[in-house]
């Protein structure tokens, strides 16, 4: 069993990562080896539009672009799971997993009849953090998730969706203008609620790599 996780946050050590890497612990315990990437260590566009993937002697589920992207595509098909995190900015998820989103699907995707290429089977995890509470989050957001979810669906295998809501942005808001915000909720937040996020994306590592 082979589980990815990628980090589609600037942060390395903050939410998203924090959850992710709970969720890789999830995978690990029952036993899936991992693979964890950060996405902005990467250099990478969205799709070129090249064409090289439609091309009729092309190797299909391929994407042909010369970057750091292109053979982290080549393993997520050939894994068993793809765990992925982003945070929520400006109400969407960030350019970075939107420029895996277009790379991904669009090299799985039949110009012919519109079909799908990829006949393997990954099954897929999607965190989003955010500073929004959960009443926002399914009031305004919970659709986009919906959204990012369909877009996964070209793997396969099962997708689903944790939001991971009310996050702390910062150990010090006396630093930052960031006066629209209580620091003593969002620090009551994150001793009470963030405990209960993290094992819960340790639960996804784990039913998503095959556990119970």
């Amino acid at each position: 069993m082979k589980t990815i996780i990628l980090n589609g946050s600037p942060r390395k050590n903050w939410n998203t990562a924090l959850m992710l890497k709970e969720a890789q612990k999830g995978a690990e315990s029952v036993g899936a080896e991992t693979e964890y990437i950060d996405l902005f260590d990467l250099a990478y566009t969205g799709c070129r539009s090249c064409l090289a993937c439609k091309r009729k002697d092309a190797e299909r589920c391929k994407c042909f672009w010369k970057d750091d992207l292109s053979p982290v595509i080549d393993r997520i098909f050939a894994a068993d799971t793809l765990i992925i995190g982003s945070p929520i900015y400006l109400g969407d998820i960030t350019s970075q997993v939107h420029g895996l989103i277009e790379r991904l699907h669009f090299c799985t995707l039949s110009y012919d009849n519109y079909s799908n290429y990829f006949t393997g089977k990954v099954n897929v995890g999607i965190i989003l953090t955010m500073n929004a509470p959960k009443t926002f989050y399914n009031l305004a957001y919970r659709k986009k998730a919906k959204e990012v979810a369909q877009s996964f669906k070209s793997l396969n295998g099962s997708v689903e969706v944790y939001a991971c809501c009310d996050t702390l942005q910062v150990t010090d808001y006396s630093k930052y203008n960031m006066a629209s915000f209580n620091e003593e909720h969002k620090k009551e937040m994150r001793a009470k609620q963030f405990p209960q996020d993290l094992e819960k994306a340790f639960q996804m590592g784990v039913h998503l790599s095959g556990g119970k």
